[in-house]
């Protein structure tokens, strides 16, 4: 069973905020056929409308991950874009403008956080998005715009690995590849905070960081090879996959009889449950899923100090196309996200 965490009873003020209506057209950043960073291009589009229980948002800030750039490249999520031109991002930080009902929990004016159905709907590299209701939360009132908005899909990522599936717990020993990434660097302290030994990979330069954030061991991927200090772990995350250097592969060897190998980006590596079988443990991939009680819980938890977020930089919306190429570079720290409008 999930573990799902319960929605605070507790609903703050709003305050005075006046929420605009919405005009009928917006700025979005769309592509019109899947191809490199360049195909992006800021457009004119509809203000999409709300319907049943969804909440239509002004978005201030949209987050930047891998899986946008695998989609404009035409992997990732293509198979869903029922059109072009289509508009890419699945989370965001803004605020509510229309709520499906007068005493809905988040009525207009208030500060959220969450993740679009995208590519079913439109993304939020736009002005304005529709989200359903159990697929946000309130912004974590101490993070501005731009740092909530590098949360919901990094973050909810990481707690689906190393809570729902890794069952982090005292004592246990995870290995956590690319740890200095968008759900690496998250993945890392959630392991840490539910008392697990965290070992990482990651570049030298961000190894002292990783150590901050809670790793028990840091190996710097590009001078030693990781079996060579892991050994006997319970259950490895691995967030690159076979797609560079054997990693998937090589995890299975460090992993105990029974231990668990848990796989992001599975496209690299289609037989990877054949794999892990051959080698005595078990395997499972792992796809996100939106939901606003946990945004909730991790809320708390960024407030409290116990989790951070780190931006490594933001890009107004329309630098959209060099958010992708420095993505693609793969040595973003943290996340990176666009600026869409102003607070």
């Amino acid at each position: 069973m999930r573990f799902r965490p319960l929605r605070s009873t507790v609903v703050p003020e709003t305050g005075n905020r006046v929420v605009s209506t919405p005009p009928p057209t917006m700025k979005a950043v769309v592509y019109d056929r899947p191809g490199p960073a360049d195909v992006l291009h800021v457009a004119e589009m509809p203000v999409p409308t709300p319907v049943l229980s969804e909440v239509l948002v002004r978005v201030v800030a949209a987050g930047v991950n891998p899986i946008d750039a695998k989609t404009r490249g035409g992997a990732g999520a293509t198979g869903g874009i029922p059109s072009y031109p289509s508009t890419l991002g699945f989370d965001f930080s803004g605020v509510v403008v229309k709520a499906p009902y007068e005493s809905h929990p988040l009525p207009p004016g208030t500060e959220v956080y969450g993740m679009v159905p995208f590519p079913r709907s439109g993304g939020t590299y736009a002005e304005y998005a529709v989200v359903p209701s159990l697929s946000v939360a309130r912004k974590p009132a101490s993070l501005s715009h731009a740092e909530a908005a590098g949360v919901p899909l990094a973050a909810l990522t990481a707690w689906g690995l190393v809570v729902e599936t890794a069952r982090a717990h005292e004592g246990q020993r995870i290995l956590i590849h690319a740890g200095s990434g968008g759900v690496g660097h998250f993945a890392v302290q959630l392991a840490a905070y539910f008392g697990a030994h965290v070992i990482t990979t990651g570049s030298e330069r961000n190894l002292p960081w990783l150590r901050e954030l809670g790793a028990s061991v840091v190996i710097d991927y590009a001078t030693t090879r990781f079996e060579d200090v892991a050994d006997q772990v319970d259950v490895v995350i691995d967030l690159v996959g076979n797609v560079h250097d054997d990693t998937g592969t090589r995890s299975l060897s460090v992993l105990r009889p029974g231990g668990l190998y848990i796989l992001v980006p599975t496209g690299g590596w289609p037989d990877y449950a054949e794999a892990a079988a051959a080698a005595g443990v078990r395997a499972t991939s792992y796809k996100v899923i939106p939901d606003g009680g946990v945004l909730t819980t991790l809320a708390r938890l960024l407030e409290s100090g116990s989790i951070r977020v780190f931006i490594d930089r933001v890009f107004d919306l329309e630098d959209a196309a060099a958010a992708h190429i420095e993505l693609e570079r793969g040595h973003t720290r943290g996340k990176s996200v666009l600026r869409v409008s102003d607070d």
